[in-house]
């Protein structure tokens, strides 16, 4: 349970613009247990209305000893009464705190409930099911004289949010230091508290099904979440439950290298903020172990590794980058990937059109949004049909067969029939390729291989061999071969006649030469490479 000391490290003094409040009378350490106490009065579960509450209360009150009672009526109630009853479940409705293993209960305690709020609290209120008592422990080291606060809020938003929800619920206005910066500071951490709550927002839609439906893009929203809250100040309360998101999405999918590594990340975030008798802390050190004995593991294997498939070696910024699976930056003037999930993104990566996502999106409503990036979906079409509309069956990423279809912002789209896919009204935005989508992935990679010049030396595309005086495609001007035989085997035998005709086209070659990393505005069919992007 980290550090317990056994003299008393706090005392009940009066706080200025507060009330009563807890001091801390010795340094207290990070980790450090302060409180493990057992409700004096419950709510209790499937409470159904005010009245039934206010029936529980009474009776409980009733039984307390005259003592317990005098320091029960000596706490703050910020609601209006006309009769004892009403008086007592306004005290209790001020300052109960949640209970329970699913956080369903309310319940008062004569120690924790004098711990008044900070949005940049020094504490953590915890309800430890396996000893049935709320425990707080100090999630940063706090000075002999220091105030120990915890937080009432249920999520770290905005200011005005923050302050919103405190009076509504508290009627008082929080003057911590998050909530006293400077104005340039306080809208920086507006903005990333913004962005934190949105992304949570996200995370909590997507679900279960989420884990493997949108694994790459939800992983991706938690690392942010990591580093902004980094960026912020680090905090292990907001850390310990970002983590958990992300070794569900990594064991999902079958990644239990990966997983292993959030999972042991977490351990010691709740060894300093729930103590190491937590059922949370029981069970990832479990899970440390052995992470395939989650309920989660392989509801897909898309990502599946062993326990020892952790690269060694790598540098933090390179390991990090391995462990969120980081889009690896292109040197200047690198050709594009069509590989490069961030800017060819699978379906189930794609933004819905109902989402309300910064990553992809400018928007002030539906009917008002603009992405704020460029991204292009690439898929096989498998069948189509006419029915008012072309419509298309495609297939992407996995099952190559006939002519790929590209699809610039492309979206998510429910059709009447509950089907999923992508709907689009602009010719502009889409372009057909005679190739598969395997074989255009391929080419695009050729194309960097073959059609690169390193101190005069080529590679034929025909052999394979090496010279510095090979002869150029006359048609396509991107491969290269040694003499006549190698080009006719090449156009022949693997192919080159129908890449060619890709390999000509003005889109195609934009698509490889573009900068998709810079942003400037909207790009769309026929794409050129001297475009502003």
């Amino acid at each position: 349970m980290g550090v317990t000391a056994s003299l008393p490290m706090y005392a009940v003094e009066d706080v200025p613009g507060k009330g009563k409040g807890l001091i801390a009378t010795k340094d207290i350490p990070k980790g450090t247990r302060i409180i493990s106490e057992k409700p004096i009065i419950a709510s209790g579960r499937h409470v159904a209305d005010m009245e039934q509450l206010q029936i529980r209360i009474c009776q409980q009150v009733s039984s307390l000893s005259e003592g317990q009672q005098r320091e029960f009526f000596s706490m703050d109630n910020i609601y209006p009464y006309t009769n004892s009853t009403e008086r007592w479940r306004g005290i209790f409705r001020t300052n109960a705190l949640r209970i329970g293993p699913v956080l369903d209960e309310e319940g008062i305690f004569f120690k924790a409930c004098r711990i008044n709020h900070a949005c940049d609290n020094n504490a953590q209120n915890f309800w430890n099911e396996n000893l049935n008592q709320l425990t707080i422990h100090a999630v940063r080291d706090i000075r002999k004289g220091e105030e120990i606060t915890i937080s009432y809020l249920g999520s770290r938003r905005n200011r005005r949010a923050r302050q919103e929800e405190l009076w509504e619920n508290f009627k008082f206005t929080c003057s911590c230091r998050l909530c006293s910066l400077p104005p340039d500071q306080s809208r920086d951490s507006d903005s990333k508290l913004d962005r934190i709550h949105e992304l949570d927002c996200i995370i909590d839609q997507g679900g279960v099904p989420g884990l493997v439906s949108s694994a790459r893009r939800m992983l991706s929203y938690i690392d942010e979440q990591v580093r902004l809250w980094n960026e912020l100040t680090p905090n292990e309360v907001s850390l310990a439950r970002a983590y958990p998101d992300a070794f569900q999405i990594a064991i999902a999918n079958g990644d239990l290298a990966r997983g292993r590594i959030f999972a042991e990340r977490l351990v010691p975030l709740y060894l300093t903020t729930i103590g190491d008798d937590s059922p949370e802390v029981i069970q990832y050190s479990k899970l440390v172990r052995d992470p395939a004995t989650h309920d989660y593991y392989g509801m897909s294997m898309k990502w599946k590794t062993t326990l020892d498939e952790v690269p060694q070696g790598l540098g933090p910024k390179e390991f990090e980058d391995w462990l969120w699976k980081r889009r690896k930056e292109t040197a200047q003037g690198q050709l594009a990937g069509l590989r490069d999930p961030e800017t060819f993104p699978s379906f189930d990566d794609l933004p819905d059109e109902r989402d309300f996502e910064s990553k992809y999106f400018e928007c002030r409503d539906m009917a008002n949004r603009r992405p704020v990036r460029h991204w292009c979906f690439l898929a096989e079409i498998r069948d189509f049909d006419f029915f008012v509309r072309l419509h298309m069956t495609v297939k992407d990423s996995q099952i190559q067969k006939g002519y790929t279809v590209a699809i610039l912002y492309a979206v998510r789209h429910a059709f009447m029939s509950c089907e999923p896919g992508i709907r689009h009204e602009n010719p502009q935005m889409m372009k057909i390729f005679p190739l598969s989508l395997d074989r255009l992935q391929n080419l695009s990679e050729n194309v960097q291989k073959f059609s690169t010049e390193l101190d005069g030396v080529r590679i034929c595309h025909g052999c394979g061999k090496k010279g510095t005086s090979l002869k150029q495609c006359g048609k396509c001007s991107s491969f290269w071969y040694c003499n006549r035989v190698c080009q006719k085997a090449d156009w022949i035998e693997k192919g080159h006649k129908a890449e060619c005709k890709v390999l000509k086209d003005p889109d195609w070659r934009a698509m490889l030469h573009r900068k998709w990393d810079e942003f400037n505005g909207h790009v769309h069919f026929p794409l050129r490479i001297g475009e502003s992007s």
